[in-house]
């Protein structure tokens, strides 16, 4: 496994992989690396010849107040994690490769409407700094196929939009959302959560299936009567919740019936400790 840390290194060592590669498929993260990520490195690995991933923090994505600087940053146990998988190439630029003019002035790639609802409400900006290094990298990279969590919902379709917009060759894959075995999704900022916090946060998924699987068993129903009520359960337990929403996949836009393809999505708040979870919901006949 070769690693880079700047992007004229990358370059470099692309160029043979290319050469013996028909197709590669990449995988971008914040690092921090967990069995999800992993999940979504084993799915590349199986789609392509030669596999990529890229670990770096991304300031673009983050608000003023939220956690740039706390956030875990483990890169020697995501390398050995990643040598244990078989990819091929690891990126790991600075902020300064990536943003030489800083990312407050940097070109910003804003997708409308799917990255105005739900988190890109609560977070002004995060997915235009989502979708500007997610882009920046594909350019790097020059991938043919990339996978993206469906954990992060949102972010999927937004990705898979700038892609379709901006004409880009690449194949947008999506990887299944790796759970603990308590039902609670993985995410790098799990580790936040306190011992107790951490036994009430299973109630999310557990809310989210409960909550579905009453909205398509009764499709005549007024979903905010199953709504509304599984809300007061996740604030009775001690989330705050930014968000509980049925959304219309292709246009993440609010609906009120399970007549078409759509998802209940949760952004939720134990502690200082943010969570986002979905579960998506088939068109009922």
């Amino acid at each position: 496994m070769i690693v880079v840390s700047d992007t004229a290194a990358l370059a470099e060592h692309l160029s043979p992989l290319r050469h013996r590669a028909d197709t590669i498929a990449f995988v971008p993260t914040m690092g921090n690396l967990h069995d999800g990520h992993l999940a979504l490195v084993n799915q590349a690995r199986a789609a392509a010849d030669a596999v990529v991933v890229s670990i770096f923090v991304n300031p673009m994505q983050f608000a003023a107040h939220e956690d740039l600087d706390t956030y875990p940053r483990t890169l020697d146990d995501d390398l050995s994690a990643l040598r244990k998988t078989g990819v091929d190439l690891v990126l790991t630029p600075s902020a300064d490769d990536i943003y030489p003019n800083t990312s407050a002035r940097h070109t910003a790639i804003h997708v409308p409407k799917l990255g105005d609802a739900l988190c890109g409400k609560d977070r002004p900006g995060h997915f235009d700094g989502v979708c500007t290094v997610v882009y920046k990298l594909f350019r790097l990279v020059g991938p043919d196929i990339a996978v993206f969590g469906q954990k992060d919902l949102q972010q999927l379709l937004i990705i898979k939009r700038m892609v379709a917009d901006l004409s880009l060759p690449i194949d947008i894959q999506s990887g299944a959302t790796q759970r603990a075995e308590d039902g609670l999704a993985l995410s790098s900022r799990n580790q936040y959560l306190s011992a107790s916090d951490r036994a009430v946060a299973p109630l999310l998924w557990q809310t989210l299936q409960s909550c579905g699987a009453t909205l398509t068993a009764t499709p005549d129903c007024e979903p905010a009567s199953i709504i509304d009520p599984a809300r007061k359960t996740l604030e009775q337990a001690g989330f705050t919740v930014d968000y509980l929403e049925l959304r219309e996949l292709s246009t993440l836009q609010l609906v009120d019936s399970v007549d078409q393809e759509c998802a209940l999505f949760v952004a939720a708040r134990l502690g200082d400790t943010r969570l986002i979870d979905n579960i998506q919901l088939a068109a009922s006949s």
